[in-house]
């Protein structure tokens, strides 16, 4: 590692300390002010900044991370989830993942709920996914973003409470800090608005795919101002709910580790013509709502 490598390094681990105080608000803001998950916390900011150093994915910063969101909970690791992603992505801002849950290969596990976490960004928490029988499993595909190199994992949670995994490593950075210069009447005017459709032919009763992307810039509350240099308050979207025909089938509770533009890539299984809704929010409490018409 060259000098001027070191030198980067150490501006970087300055601005991850100052990232770490504001994941703290970040943190009350989201009603995450228990014991537990406050050390785990900062015990992991501290993993992050000797990670920036290292440069590579740490397995260690996992037993951080699942202290602080699944205290004292066993998780076993199963081949019937599974996390498809490149090994290096070319954007920290936006890698590509698909994850699986493979109901038929689970022999009688029934997963409710999966969360994704890149055990190495300052808010390790990318999304919560609420699944429904309309899934027929689940498979989804989506973006993430990554501040350095690091392994994700998602964790299922069955209907008994019970913890599963699967995890991989991508090296990938850059992509929860930074500085920001966008034009805010530009960025207020554009957020919000949805593309939705569902692949063609549909088969009622079997799986179809469906592919969602809302147009958001997904700010961090970590990325700086380019001119003050101050901190650019936390504004993203922060939920979205499907349904089909007025029934749920997913609910994805949105963390600023999703990518700007939040896109979604999923199978369900519509029973019959209809409409699939989608009803996203963000953290400022708007709405965006958009329905597509679903025909064989």
């Amino acid at each position: 590692m060259s000098i001027t490598d070191l030198d980067s390094n150490a501006q970087h681990n300055k601005h991850t300390k100052k990232a770490c105080i504001q994941v703290f608000k970040f943190s009350k803001v989201g009603g995450l002010m228990h014991k537990n998950f406050l050390i785990g916390l900062f015990s992991l900011c501290s993993l992050v900044v000797t990670t920036l150093v290292q440069a590579e994915a740490d397995p260690k910063l996992w037993d951080v991370v699942k202290e602080a969101f699944f205290a004292k909970r066993d998780i076993q690791e199963v081949d019937f989830l599974k996390i498809e992603a490149p090994r290096r992505a070319e954007s920290g801002a936006q890698v590509p993942v698909s994850y699986s849950y493979d109901k038929a290969a689970a022999n009688g596990v029934v997963i409710k709920k999966i969360y994704a976490i890149v055990d190495a960004n300052p808010i390790p928490l990318t999304a919560t996914y609420h699944l429904t029988d309309a899934l027929g499993g689940f498979s989804l595909s989506t973006r993430v973003r990554y501040e350095t190199d690091s392994f994700i994992h998602i964790v299922g949670e069955d209907e008994k409470g019970k913890l599963y995994m699967a995890k991989r490593e991508i090296r990938a950075a850059g992509g929860c800090g930074g500085t920001v210069d966008n034009d805010e009447a530009a960025v207020r005017a554009e957020a919000g608005k949805i593309k939705m459709n569902v692949e063609t032919p549909v088969s009622f009763g079997n799986l179809s795919t469906a592919v969602f992307n809302i147009r958001h810039v997904m700010r961090t509350g970590l990325q700086r101002d380019l001119v003050s240099q101050g901190y650019v308050p936390a504004f993203y979207i922060n939920k979205t709910e499907f349904k089909y025909n007025g029934k749920p089938v997913m609910t994805v509770d949105v963390g600023v580790g999703t990518s700007e533009n939040p896109y979604f890539k999923f199978s369900f299984i519509p029973d019959a013509p209809g409409q699939l809704e989608a009803v996203a929010t963000d953290n400022e409490g708007k709405t965006f709502t958009h329905m597509v018409e679903v025909k064989s």
